[in-house]
């Protein structure tokens, strides 16, 4: 066989038409999520006044293994999909590793990251449904930027409420946002009675995405036609983000290959879940062995430090309750760069697996994350964004393993978006300002202290 390309794309004709279901392979299914008024699990109709009804639909269906994907989201996918499958030649040469490593890129396109996979789905049956605008919160921005893009495309007014750290760190993703329409307003606010309540009690707070979500969400169910949507989490948006594992699948498949191992980074689980479905679906039936690795910040260390139990899905204890491995919806973390990844819980998807030892997890301080996007940048030229950076550094620390032991395994990692709006990290770490948050046990002690009681 030739030499494998550095890039490698599917043609169009053999980009995936159908999203890939885990949940109709998992032997046993993710807890069902409760109703906090009655701690019975939630029907989908009590969803409607939240999602769209086919959202709805596609969060609690557990059977159906593979949905066709509407030709009008597919349109707009072949704006910028099938994305690549990239061998990481330079940076296995800088490692002097033999092992082969390879990554998906998601970045090419306005957002700069995976979350448009989901973003489009969701506008889309929005639309459908004759709604007439919805709400969001968004962490980094890219999950924002995203949606504003497929907003705007579908044309639907959104509203995006920012957490407010990365709100003041990265004011060019708002004004992306507000270039495709989005009104942008930053998390904690005092547009929201949530929002008051939370400002009330902790007027400094730098916000979370348990805050923006409680935004959202009132904004959402208190306006007529208007509905939430959310960009990690939750099923349907693992659904939407298969598509970035199947076509991994596919692209390894033509190059001969398979991966021994997956690294995928891990904040609320889009990503990771979208990366290892069809991976996780020949583990889970028994038709490969492959080593399956979350990374998280350790400034926020969900799977690695985290209770799996009941919890809410915000801080202002409005949502529907999940059980996941949770920080505790009260727990605020701290304003460091990991971005996207700080979220007090995880899919209860991945969280279900992970407790049945299908996969593993580590976590990294930001220091650490910044020193391998920085030889990454440097060796295969695209600068990546935080969250993708915990993702590289598994991908390094696997890669060094092979070196240790001469085994020369095929490592896959997600490379879910570009950094170009995180220049005030990359020069925090290059002045030395960057510092190593890490919760104390007493720290995530009180966020577990409010965990509510479900018997």
């Amino acid at each position: 066989m030739s030499k494998i390309p550095y890039r490698f794309y599917l043609t169009e004709d053999q980009m995936p038409t159908q999203w890939y279901n885990l949940r109709a392979d998992m032997k046993e299914q993710p807890a069902p999520v409760l109703n906090p008024a009655t701690l019975k699990p939630l029907t989908e109709e009590e969803l409607y006044p939240i999602f769209c009804k086919e959202l709805a639909h596609q969060e609690m269906d557990s059977e159906t293994r593979y949905v066709d994907i509407p030709e009008e989201i597919l349109e707009m996918y072949r704006i910028y999909r099938p994305s690549p499958l990239i061998r990481a030649y330079n940076l296995e040469k800088e490692l002097g590793t033999p092992a082969k490593i390879y990554y998906k890129f998601e970045g090419n396109n306005t957002s700069g990251s995976h979350k448009l996979n989901s973003a489009i789905a969701q506008a889309y049956y929005a639309k459908k449904q004759g709604l007439t605008s919805l709400t969001t919160e968004t962490g980094a921005g890219q999950w924002g930027t995203a949606l504003s893009e497929a907003c705007a495309y579908f044309n639907l007014p959104l509203t995006v409420y920012m957490v407010k750290c990365s709100y003041l760190q990265k004011p060019y993703r708002k004004a992306v946002m507000q270039t495709f329409n989005a009104n942008v307003v930053p998390s904690p606010s005092d547009t929201t009675e949530v929002g008051r309540k939370i400002l009330a009690d902790n007027p400094d707070t730098t916000g979370s995405l348990g805050c923006a979500i409680s935004e959202a969400v009132e904004k959402a169910v208190t306006t007529e036609g208007c509905r939430y949507v959310l960009g990690s989490v939750l099923n349907q948006v693992l659904l939407h983000q298969s598509i970035i594992g199947l076509e991994a699948e596919k692209a390894m498949e033509l190059l001969g290959e398979y991966p021994d191992v997956v690294v995928g980074c891990a904040g609320g689980g889009s990503n990771l879940g979208g990366l290892i479905a069809p991976f996780m679906r020949d583990k889970i039936t028994g038709k490969k062995d492959v080593r399956i690795v979350a990374v998280e910040p350790a400034s926020c260390p969900s799977f690695t430090r985290g209770k799996y139990a009941y919890d809410f899905c915000d801080t202002g204890k409005v949502t529907p309750m999940a059980k996941m491995y949770t920080l505790g919806s009260s727990f605020i973390p701290s304003a460091n760069h990991a971005g996207g990844l700080r979220y007090h819980g995880m899919s209860p998807i991945l969280s279900k697996l992970y407790h049945d030892g299908y996969m593993e997890a580590v976590a990294y301080e930001q220091t650490k994350v910044f020193e391998a996007a920085t030889l990454f940048a440097r060796v295969e030229t695209i600068l990546p964004a935080p969250e993708s950076s915990h993702a590289i550094k598994g991908a390094i620390d696997e890669a060094l393993k092979c070196k240790e032991t001469g085994e020369a395994k095929t490592i896959l990692f997600g490379l879910t978006g570009t950094g170009y709006f995180d220049m005030t990290a990359y020069s925090a770490y290059h002045d030395g300002t960057m510092t190593d948050y890490i919760p104390t046990d007493e720290d995530l002690k009180k966020g577990f202290d409010n965990l509510p009681v479900v018997e």
